[in-house]
């Protein structure tokens, strides 16, 4: 078989000639800008020409680039239809969605067998590497993040809001050295999760206690392995209200009732064009109507 380009390049440049604009067509990918040219010169590369006329800000086809897009843009629409031909013979659909580990095992695996049981077609491909957002569309379909806001050119529905809780193991709240007093998390490691930097400092706000620093900070990309560092007394840790209750684990406590807003909320997140896709919709209606 004859060496063909990437499909992703050719993606990227079916769309950047159908909507005229690079930044369009990068919304529609959900891609930088930056990226989405590094796609089309790849494939400029690959051909061994031009194009489009570059003039100023703005990409225009060229003949050459004009006959390419008449030639593949339909064996494009050919080959979408014939992926989906084949999913619905197999009466099978399937999404690759990225999710955290807590939200996973706290809130989505509990309801997973009522999706089951409505949609008894529909599988998850489950991933929980970090920076899910960035590789929607490229090996993930759908990801839930924990996030302040979501870029723009994202569609995105927000699942909750919650507050940050100081969590700590009992063992520090008896005895001669119990914690009594916020001052003391300055002679404590804190833990902090990846995805909440900003989580200690909204809490030590909240607590007026703007200049509180601990003594370390360890970071965490899992938020089961810290509610466990906590549990084992490694540290307290800042993390959401929901993150304590469902844990319904008796070695940790709440520290401090300090009412925080959390900056961060889980999202629903994929690309605008991934919604066209079943699987992906029937998945997004029964998160965002399900109490999860």
């Amino acid at each position: 078989m004859r060496r063909l380009p990437p499909l992703t390049a050719l993606e990227a440049f079916v769309q950047v000639a159908r909507l005229g604009s690079v930044k369009a067509a990068a919304e529609e990918l959900a891609l930088s800008t930056p990226a989405l040219s590094r796609r089309v010169q790849a494939l400029e590369r690959f051909i061994g020409r031009p194009l489009f006329d570059r003039k100023h800000q703005a990409l225009e086809l060229n003949p050459d680039g004009q006959r390419l897009l008449s030639n593949i843009a339909p064996a494009l629409d050919v080959l979408s239809i014939a992926v989906e031909e084949v999913q619905k013979d197999n009466n099978q659909m399937r999404l690759r969605l990225g999710v955290l580990p807590l939200f996973a095992s706290q809130r989505l695996f509990p309801r997973m067998g009522e999706l089951r049981r409505l949609h008894p077609n529909l599988h998850l491909d489950v991933e929980t590497t970090p920076h899910s957002i960035s590789r929607l569309g490229e090996g993930l379909d759908a990801a839930i993040v924990l996030a302040e806001d979501v870029e723009p050119s994202l569609y995105a529905h927000e699942l909750d809001r919650d507050e940050v809780y100081l969590i700590a193991s009992r063992d520090l709240v008896h005895g001669p050295n119990a914690i009594t007093k916020a001052e003391q998390i300055g002679k404590m490691t804190i833990l902090i999760h990846r995805e909440m930097p900003a989580s200690f400092d909204a809490w030590k706000q909240a607590a007026g206690l703007p200049d509180l620093e601990p003594a370390a900070v360890d970071n965490f990309d899992s938020g089961p392995l810290m509610l466990e560092a906590v549990a084992q007394g490694l540290g307290v840790a800042f993390m959401h209200a929901s993150h304590f209750h469902q844990a319904k684990d008796d070695r940790i406590v709440r520290l401090f009732d300090v009412p925080v807003e959390s900056p961060y909320r889980y999202w629903f997140v994929c690309r605008p064009k991934a919604l066209q896709n079943r699987a992906v919709k029937i998945f997004h209606d029964w998160l965002t109507s399900a109490d999860i």
